[in-house]
């Protein structure tokens, strides 16, 4: 028999609830974790990792159109959707399985069923065997969070899609429109638009992903008009009329209504925290805005509750989440963690050409009153970058004038997902900007990008 009385219960098996609990077991706690629908949440099931699985496909299949620039022929391209799914849901599958793997090796005992919190360490887990009743010194509250709808907006499946339907298409969009511009709705655009959807992108913001620099967003907005993709700014959509086969969207900019119809309608209007039915309320834990409200370590003000991940508010991100997890299991088994630094967490985002960027954008350093340095170094100035016919992007980097702290790096193009962490380590580690021009970057590679960056910044830039 199972045991039932844990020195750590994590609600919710995501990227920072299985996390939490494999560091937990390492520090030597009893740990339980509770999961109502997959291993792995949200973001192995239905986010980070199938829309990788599909944005690699369609990358592919870009690049089998571009054969001929390569020396290469290729004839009769074309794609299977359904077989791009079943790769897509195969790979989640593998890594979901790889979480239960996980939680057995780590002697973390698992409960599937649904949560809810009967009173200071107590939590009821539900499930179609019954109900059972566990106690534990220490809750994790990682439950996630879902694809926010607002009304008039809401998702049917068939012709208003959210992430989950456009993962698991039954048909391919022919008229496309994405409402919203974030990681989420940009992602979709560039998958659907890469294999042929005639695709609008609708945005209320002033430009399309906002939370980036807005040189960047600047310069992907053309590479996406580039693409054939249509951009709204300052657009909002009021209403969206259904009929068999057809949407009809309202979309008003400067005032004005229009309509449009369109064939398909992704809504990625942001998310909502699954706070609902678990009993917050009644132990006194504060909600704002479907997120709990926490501490720098994550601390609910509960004695004993934390709340990490997407529940506990921006940025959503899987990687913020699992560091949150591991902090937490080492402030719960007496450790003495550093607090996780929401500017110190790198966003990326997989659409064609791909965004990454850390700290801060060059708007908000002045906002603070940093006196500042600005480099930027363009990937036509890179032989890597002209080799793999990726001459398009930049990388550009925000330094304090006083200091030389890195301040923020921001780039898009080729690979820039993989190149970010290396600003990410010289900032936690406080480089400056001397570190950074005396280390030697090797060549022929896109990391160079990131010196010729930097070297600009000081006016010492020598490929431009």
């Amino acid at each position: 028999m199972a045991a039932t009385s844990f020195d750590m219960i994590v609600i919710g098996a995501g990227p920072g609830g299985y996390v939490a609990a494999i560091r937990g077991a390492q520090l030597g706690l009893s740990v339980a974790i509770i999961e109502r629908e997959n291993m792995g949440g949200i973001c192995l099931n239905w986010g980070c990792i199938p829309t990788k699985a599909m944005l690699r496909s369609s990358e592919v299949f870009h690049l089998m159109h571009r054969a001929k620039e390569f020396g290469l022929k290729a004839d009769g391209i074309s794609y299977d959707l359904p077989a791009v799914v079943k790769r897509s849901r195969g790979v989640a599958a593998q890594l979901s399985g790889g979480i239960s793997h996980l939680m057995k090796k780590n002697k973390v005992t698992t409960f599937m069923g649904v949560a809810t919190l009967g009173g200071k360490g107590k939590v009821s887990v539900t499930s179609e065997k019954g109900t059972e009743e566990l106690t534990g010194k220490n809750i994790i509250l990682a439950t996630g969070a879902r694809a926010r709808e607002l009304p008039g907006l809401e998702a049917d499946g068939d012709l208003v899609w959210t992430y989950r339907h456009a993962l698991t298409p039954s048909r391919m969009p022919k008229k496309l429109l994405v409402i919203g511009s974030g990681a989420i709705g940009i992602e979709f655009a560039s998958f659907y638009n890469t294999l042929g959807a005639d695709t609008t992108v609708v945005e209320v913001m002033d430009r399309i992903l906002p939370v980036e620099d807005a040189e960047i967003s600047a310069f992907a907005k053309k590479s996406f008009v580039k693409q054939g993709m249509k951009i709204m700014e300052k657009a909002t959509v009021k209403k969206l009329d259904r009929a068999v086969g057809k949407v009809t969207a309202h979309i008003e900019v400067g005032g004005k209504v229009t309509t449009q119809d369109f064939d398909t309608v992704i809504s990625a209007v942001g998310i909502v925290g699954n706070v609902e039915n678990l009993g917050l309320e009644a132990l006194g834990i504060k909600i704002d805005r479907t997120h709990v409200v926490v501490d720098e370590y994550c601390r609910t003000g509960v004695d004993g509750v934390y709340a990490i991940g997407d529940i506990a508010g921006a940025p959503w991100l899987a990687h913020k989440a699992s560091h949150e997890g591991v902090m937490v299991a080492e402030l719960i088994a007496g450790g003495h963690p550093h607090a996780v630094r929401p500017e110190a967490i790198a966003g990326c985002t997989y659409c064609y050409p791909q965004v990454a960027s850390v700290g801060y954008t060059e708007a908000k350093a002045k906002e603070k009153g940093f006196d500042i340095k600005v480099g930027r170094f363009p990937f036509i100035g890179n032989g890597k970058a002209i080799a793999l016919g990726e001459p398009e992007g930049m990388i550009k980097t925000i330094f304090d004038a006083k200091t030389g702290e890195l301040l923020g790096a921001h780039m898009i193009g080729a690979e820039v997902t993989e190149l970010i962490q290396g600003y990410v380590i010289g900032r936690a580690l406080e480089t400056t900007e001397e570190d950074l021009m005396n280390t030697v970057f090797p060549h022929p590679t896109l990391s160079e990008m990131m010196h010729e960056s930097v070297l600009d910044a000081y006016g010492r830039v020598i490929h431009m």
